[in-house]
């Protein structure tokens, strides 16, 4: 897979790089990341300008994304753009962007960027949550880390991924879970899970599941 980013911060993206997972798999040539910095692509001085009819805030303009998808010269699979007030984004679009080739990212910023690169540059929008953060690039990395881990070769154990809670969609709550020591400052492991029972201990976590998800609804 091939991960293009366009953004305003590439320092923002360094570290990324050294993250142990993402590491291993730009290593075995699994994974490749290109960040593209937006200011490179601006033509005159401005990548942001006041909106027109007015209002508080600065909009992105058009030309420098477009000018940099126009330079790239790539037929993505997808181009996509985070933000709070489109579809929210779940396993199920993780692991259908997992088995893509090559992906594009357009990171926001300031108030916004102009709804022309919404509407005939970008081919999918995703929300991480109804709220907002200080960039693009916080959502991003966020749905990125999700994809990248789906990917065949990338984790030690590809049943570490398919076995997460959320893995089929299914929104399944995890039972709570321990290991050792079996005490640590009067905190104890409950006995039910040191009883060998295992029906017992199948029964206790299917309630506890249950009841954790209540607490949350």
């Amino acid at each position: 897979m091939i991960i293009n980013i366009i953004t305003l911060f590439p320092n923002f993206w360094k570290n990324l790089l050294y993250y142990p997972i993402i590491k291993k798999a730009i290593k075995k040539k699994i994974l490749k990341i290109k960040i593209h910095y937006l200011r490179n692509y601006v033509i005159g001085n401005k990548i942001d300008d006041y909106p027109y009819g007015g209002g508080h805030g600065m909009i992105i303009k058009i030309e420098p994304i477009y000018n940099c998808i126009k330079k790239l010269n790539i037929n993505f699979n997808e181009i996509i753009f985070l933000t709070p007030d489109a579809k929210l984004f779940n396993q199920k679009i993780a692991i259908k962007l997992s088995k893509l080739k090559n992906i594009l990212f357009i990171c926001g910023h300031y108030k916004g960027i102009d709804q022309r690169i919404r509407d005939f540059i970008i081919t999918k929008e995703y929300s991480i949550g109804n709220y907002v953060l200080s960039n693009g690039e916080i959502s991003t990395l966020v749905v990125i880390d999700s994809i990248i881990r789906l990917i065949p070769g990338v984790l030690g154990n590809i049943n570490s991924a398919f076995t997460d809670s959320f893995y089929n969609n299914n929104y399944d709550y995890e039972y709570p879970l321990y290991t050792r020591p079996y005490k640590f400052k009067n905190m104890k492991v409950p006995n039910i899970l040191l009883s060998g029972n295992h029906k017992q201990i199948i029964k206790w976590r299917k309630l506890n599941k249950f009841i954790k998800k209540i607490k949350f609804l």
